[in-house]
């Protein structure tokens, strides 16, 4: 006699609590799926987990964050890749209305109220980039850059400077261009041209 002859034999004299065998058999194999479910659900927590780690390692490994962002380049919002590494120096890559493939440079040091120095942190450095930004074109225009806003101030100049108040939602900033020589940003009022150069 075999152990499955043995088995069902010595089961067989076991009371069913009034279930019909075909019902304890229906039971049986439920837990026996429920258990196999568990199986691959754990087996499954094991791959993510393995995969997630992996994905950690990598990350680590760039040297800095690594991200998708929106930014506001020529008054379009832009998908960009941001990198900024453990000194504070950032890279943004971008696609242009042309198709190729541009890159922003920038970042560095923040000075503490003691005098030391430490990297710029990843609020600064997104704040630095939704700055005003001023462009002189080939034809001589010029033009200021604004979230969505595209402002041509070519005409705005008088002996050598413009002041241009750009507003956003509830921020207003007061802005001061001298042609060809730089431009100053306050939120205050507008900064005096002798002040910058």
């Amino acid at each position: 006699m075999t152990d499955k002859e043995q088995y069902k034999r010595m089961f067989d004299t076991v009371a069913s609590f009034g279930m019909e065998p075909l019902e304890v058999c229906d039971i049986m194999k439920k837990r026996k799926k429920h258990t196999y479910m568990n199986k691959a659900a754990a087996a499954a927590a094991a791959v993510f987990l393995i995969a997630g780690s992996t994905g950690v390692a990598y990350a680590a490994n760039v040297g800095g964050i690594q991200r998708t962002i929106q930014l506001w380049i020529h008054g379009d919002q832009t998908n960009a890749e941001l990198v900024i590494d453990e000194t504070g120096s950032y890279d943004v890559t971008y696609q242009s209305e042309n198709g190729s493939t541009e890159t922003l440079s920038g970042g560095g040091v923040a000075i503490e109220s003691d005098g030391s120095e430490r990297a710029l942190t990843e609020e600064e450095i997104m704040e630095e980039l939704s700055m005003p930004d001023v462009e002189y074109e080939d034809d001589g225009t010029v033009w200021v850059y604004y979230y969505d806003q595209k402002m041509n101030v070519t005409d705005s100049f008088e002996d050598g400077v413009c002041y241009v108040k750009l507003v956003h939602g509830e921020e207003t900033l007061y802005m001061t261009i001298k042609y060809d020589n730089g431009y100053s940003i306050s939120p205050d009022k507008y900064p005096d041209p002798k002040s910058f150069n």
